[in-house]
């Protein structure tokens, strides 16, 4: 591990979102950030899909084996609301991040430029504004997959900070063991776990994480009222009989040896603040080490497919298997039955 910075102040943004409002919910986003920057935060860190909401309790009319056209034009406003990576709406929040100087991370609904098919995606931005690390969810939780897709690019980036590397699960990708082996094995000191989840046990969780990757845990969840759906909504009635406060907080920041830093903060918008002892860190690691000293690779060995599954298929389409057009034999054949067999134009 190399030498890493003291101190690093943190700010979490326990707060919710204008839902189903892009433009006015990143509006919302960069006060925050320049707020907490003016208050000295270095790594400033949002909920899962802050853009443009996370759609809890809702089911955009899906039943099984049928579809309601007025949950369809829900989930068309969601879909119009959520966010192109890059495009003008990340330009703001990398201005927003550079106007900090600080490290924002920061969950939204992403809608890719390739498809109609939605993710649930967490970016990362550096102090210059540069966008540094785009993680979609590996698999979306229940309900979750009737509007999001399953995560399919770089899926485990981790950023290079005066800290250590920063790396990110969002909520129950939390619960995947090999994911947060992946993390651990890219060494991150400062592990990320934005989400919209506020029972007693996801507590137990991120303190076990903790202790498990010996690093700092941050979790960071929404707060948000049921009050706060659009009035102009075409089915109401999905979120009428939800809790008054459907998310209610709960951030807190956990030390490498599984204790509370700082203590949930529960039922209302705040900006928590935490100066995070990085030393502890390479400490907490002298006699338990996930991916280094105790562990058995020659044992257990994890394997991690990144790639992107549509270069992938350019790259086979592209890769020379020496079938080409040949006079009678191909590269790859010695006679030209083998060319017959390989169905060559030989």
């Amino acid at each position: 591990m190399k030498d890493l910075k003291d101190t690093c102040r943190i700010a979490l943004i326990q707060a919710g979102p204008v839902m189903f409002d892009k433009d006015a919910t990143i509006e919302k986003a960069c006060k925050e950030i320049i707020e907490a920057g003016n208050n000295g935060a270095e790594l400033i860190v949002f909920p899962e899909s802050y853009i443009p909401c996370y759609p809890f309790g809702l089911t955009f009319g899906f039943t099984v084996g049928n579809r309601d056209k007025y949950g369809r034009l829900d989930w068309k406003v969601y879909y119009d609301n959520s966010v192109v990576v890059p495009s003008e709406d990340t330009d703001r929040l990398a201005d927003a991040a550079a106007q900090a100087g600080a490290y924002v991370s920061i969950g939204i609904t992403e809608r890719s430029l390739e498809n109609a098919t939605l993710y649930c995606t967490n970016l990362i931005f550096g102090p210059d504004g540069a966008l540094l690390a785009r993680h979609r969810k590996l698999k979306p939780t229940g309900a979750e997959r009737l509007c999001w897709g399953d995560g399919n690019k770089g899926e485990f980036p981790v950023v290079d900070t005066p800290w250590g590397n920063i790396g990110a699960l969002i909520c129950w990708e939390n619960y995947m063991p090999l994911a947060r082996v992946a993390l651990y094995e890219k060494g991150v000191t400062i592990y990320l776990a934005p989400n919209t989840n506020n029972n007693a046990e996801w507590h137990d969780t991120i303190k076990h994480i903790a202790i498990e990757g010996h690093c700092y845990v941050i979790h960071v969840n929404q707060n948000f009222h049921k009050d706060d759906y659009p009035k102009n909504f075409h089915c109401p009635h999905e979120y009428e009989n939800l809790p008054e406060r459907p998310c209610n907080g709960g951030s807190a920041v956990i030390d490498p040896y599984g204790h509370y830093l700082t203590e949930p903060i529960w039922d209302k918008d705040a900006i928590i603040y935490a100066d995070l002892d990085m030393q502890q860190v390479p400490a907490s690691r002298m006699e338990f080490d996930a991916t280094g000293h105790y562990s058995r690779p020659d044992v257990l060995e994890l394997v991690i497919n990144e790639h992107d599954p549509v270069e992938d298929l350019i790259e086979f389409a592209e890769y020379d298997y020496g079938l080409e057009e040949c006079d009678g034999v191909c590269g790859e054949c010695e006679e030209a039955a083998d060319c017959e067999a390989y169905n060559c134009e030989g």
